[in-house]
Parts: C-alpha cells; structure tokens; sequence
C-alpha cells in the first residue's frame, strides 16, 4: 500500500514544469510529475524524446533552464543520499583500473563521506550485494574484463549498495543476455516489494507491460503517466510516438495481446 503524501511524508520524486535546453535548444518541456512511493516506472518513449535527460536532470546532472525537481521534499543535493543511480553502460569508461570490488564500495562512499574509508561492514555489504546479483566471484576482476551483462550487474550491485529508497536506471537491461535480463527484472521487483521507487528508461515496448507497474510516457513533453493497464493502449501510444511506422506496427501487436 502507498502511504499517504504528506509534508511530514514527501513524495519520493517530484517535477514542477521542468524544462531542459542542450545549447539553447528545448529538449524537455513543461514536465510536471508526482511519483507515489513504491512504484516500479519505466520510462518509455521514441529515441530523442529525452528520457534519460529527465533522469539527469532530476539528480542534477543537467541544468533546468526552467521549474524545479524536489526529491523527498527537498533539492537532490540535500536528499542525493537517498538516491541510487545506474548510468548507461555507453557513458561508463570501462578502461578505468578499478576492480569489480571497488565499484561496488562506490555505492558506500555517500554514507561514508569523503576522507573515510570503507569499514569491515561496508565490505561485508558489498560482498551481500555482488552475490545478489551473482558477481561475488569476478570481486577481484578488473571491470572492463568483464561482459557487457556483467558490467551491468555490476552496477545493479553497486546500486544496492548505496541502500537508497529511490532508484534511477537508465536503461539498465541494453545490450545484457536474456539470464542478465531476468534477474534485472527479478531485481527490480524485490526493490519495490520493499518500498522503494524506482525509475526505469526502457526502450523495449514488448515488455514495458510486463515489467513495470506504472509508465511514463514521454516525448519531449509528459504525454501520460499512470498504472500501466490504463495508459498503455493503443492511442497514447500513438500520441508518444507519432507515425513511426515500424514502431508502431510493433504496438499494435503487442496492444493486440492485452487481456
């Protein structure tokens, strides 16, 4: 059950008209959203629709030219600690010499501040999390020594780590094998069954139904938001991705198999 939004109990994630300009140029317009706590959200939208943009700009990463992002009620930079972030594996330099041990310990730093070290107890964290995602053995591993689904495993870990109440994934299941695939998912839903929200780039309609209990549909501007059996059909999905044909050929056959 989501508890009740009041000012003593914040929504996790809120967006009041953010808009988001790369050189003077609108990427995001107008965004206004309320994410409930809970929520397993996929954000779903054509290439260029700025969905990981809405990420980065919600934790601070990209400037807003207007609106604001309040996280537990508060600006990020003083609620980031309760915030856990898997970037895109393309933004990740894999050629840096860190073992697969140290990324994971990274998820640690926010609660350990910057000059301290990592204690016996955030390794024996750190340990709990890579055999969660069944990475405990590779500990020793260089990182770029690694598959592309491990990397990504990897980075789940790393994520757990950081013990937060609020996840944002950006695209977390690209380019990972299908075993990769399914503890991701498996993942995800024992993260929400334990309270957290999480915000997920996907970019697979087939399985956005299946996957996630609430979707944002977005392109450019918020198009819907809502519990996934209501605002997957037909119709907004047309309206995120206009006449992408072979797109949209794709929804029509996964629109055709809802119950």
């Amino acid at each position: 059950m989501t508890a009740a939004v009041t000012s003593e109990n914040p929504p996790p994630l809120e967006i009041h008209d953010l808009t988001v300009a790369y050189y003077k140029k609108p990427v995001l317009y107008g965004i206004d959203v309320t994410v409930p706590a809970g929520k397993l959200v996929g954000i779903i939208g054509p290439n260029g629709a700025g969905k990981s943009t809405l990420i980065k700009a919600a934790m601070g990463l990209l400037p807003a030219s207007s609106g604001w992002v309040k996280i537990f009620g508060e600006p990020f930079h003083k609620a980031c600690g309760r915030v856990g972030y898997v970037p895109q594996r393309e933004s990740v330099d894999w050629d840096f010499p860190v073992n697969v041990m140290d990324v994971v310990l990274m998820g640690r730093y926010g609660r350990l501040g910057l000059f301290r070290r990592p204690t016996a107890a955030d390794r024996d964290v750190a340990r709990a999390c890579l055999d969660k995602v069944k990475m405990l053995p590779f500990a020793s591993r260089q990182i770029g020594n690694l598959s592309g689904g491990q990397q990504q495993r990897v980075f789940l870990a790393r994520a757990l780590a950081q013990e937060s109440d609020l996840y944002f994934m950006d695209e977390p299941f690209s380019g990972v094998d299908a075993a990769t695939e399914s503890a991701i998912v498996v993942l995800l839903q024992e993260l929400k069954d334990r309270g957290k929200t999480l915000l997920v780039v996907h970019h697979d309609l087939a399985t956005a139904r299946e996957y996630f209990d609430t979707l944002l549909l977005l392109n450019m501007r918020l198009v819907a938001f809502g519990p996934t059996a209501e605002v997957f059909t037909h119709e907004i999905l047309q309206k995120t991705y206009g006449g992408r044909l072979t797109i949209l050929s794709e929804v029509a056959e996964v629109v055709g198999r809802q119950p």
